[in-house]
């Protein structure tokens, strides 16, 4: 017997409907990513559900207090590098002063922090077995074992008055790593899978040097002589407005991702963050615009105002670290956030390739 069908007057004899009568109105095989004029499915969209409801990744199992505190005193301690080495160019002694106190300080208590976390400092110097390029958590690794040393050594022989060849070339070794050590756990939160965090990639390491330098203008305007204080004032100028504009510009690329940011705890401390941000750049501003202030280190003029400024600024450099955080970790907490932006992908590539 043929293994076809055959036309006969009461109809088709040996027709396999299981395999041979046409679906949706349209026989044949469908080509993918395009559906045919006229086609109906013949089921419902499928509508997305993870594996019981569980989240398709494991959440960070970071402490919120370890691992928020270490970004935004990394971003402090950077920040300050820089300052303290304008300061000490450029002839404002108190001002440099406390901006190399303030990197070794703030640097040291982050360590601290990452070892804390990772549970023991053998931890932190297994790390430096190797040598890995590629790997942003080796090479940040490397990063604070080279910066550490020389941030402590600058604020020493400041301190002492003593080793001043040593003194400046610390201060100058610390200024050249600082941009690095400030941003470089934008790169670090980036390269996980982490939707909040991965999708941000672009624009995430703009937003901590921003970020970064509003908290060194902050401690330099709460511990400098005001007269000394005028490089501190414009560098939160600008980095409020670095801070501010790269997240509107992420928020806006990342789409889906974007929305952990707009709900619960992480809504409410990156508010926080844009108010103190604002406010701080706006109120430093405003006490280097008072004419009656000289550079001379007694004058005390628009003193009020500074110190304001400076707690402000460094309240909201830390609201906006923990905001990062408590989005990224929500992000992966909900698999929508997950599996929705692969399923837009490989429809875009889809839709490219049949193109």
């Amino acid at each position: 017997m043929s293994g076809g069908s055959d036309v006969t007057r009461g109809g088709v004899e040996g027709a396999r409907p299981g395999r041979d009568a046409p679906t949706g109105g349209h026989g044949g095989r469908r080509r993918r990513g395009r559906r045919s004029r006229g086609e109906q499915p013949v089921v419902p969209e499928a509508e997305f559900s993870s594996y019981y409801g569980k989240p398709v990744l494991n959440k960070p199992p970071w402490a919120a207090l370890d691992i928020a505190g270490y970004l935004y005193l990394g971003g402090l301690a950077g920040g300050s590098s820089l300052l303290a080495a304008g300061g000490h160019a450029f002839g404002r002694p108190g001002l440099a002063r406390v901006a190399k106190l303030g990197a070794a300080g703030a640097i040291t208590v982050s360590l601290g922090a990452l070892v804390h976390d990772l549970g023991r400092p053998a931890r932190f110097v297994n790390m430096l077995r190797v040598f890995k390029p590629t790997s942003p958590m080796n090479m940040g690794s490397w990063l604070l074992a080279g910066y550490a040393p020389l941030t402590m050594a600058a604020a020493a022989t400041d301190v002492a008055g003593r080793h001043r060849l040593v003194g400046a070339a610390a201060t100058a070794g610390a200024a050249l790593l600082g941009p690095a050590v400030a941003t470089y756990t934008a790169v670090l939160l980036s390269d996980t899978a982490v939707p909040s965090w991965h999708e941000g990639y672009r624009e995430l390491p703009f937003v901590f040097a921003g970020s970064a330098a509003c908290a060194a203008a902050g401690l330099a305007l709460l511990g400098a002589p005001p007269g000394q204080t005028g490089p501190a004032r414009r560098l939160a100028v600008l980095g409020a407005a670095l801070e501010l504009g790269a997240f509107r510009v992420m928020e806006r690329r990342m789409g889906l991702a974007a929305e952990p940011f707009a709900r619960g705890r992480a809504h409410r401390l990156l508010r926080a963050a844009e108010v103190l941000t604002a406010g701080g750049a706006g109120l430093a501003a405003y006490a280097g615009a008072d004419r009656r202030c000289g550079r001379g280190a007694d004058r005390r003029c628009g003193r009020g105002a500074a110190l304001v400024a400076g707690a402000t600024l460094l309240a909201g450099s830390a609201a906006l670290r923990f905001a990062v955080f408590h989005a990224g970790v929500a992000s992966a907490e909900d698999p929508r956030y997950t599996v929705v932006p692969q399923r837009e992908r490989l429809r875009e590539r889809s839709g490219r390739l049949d193109g």
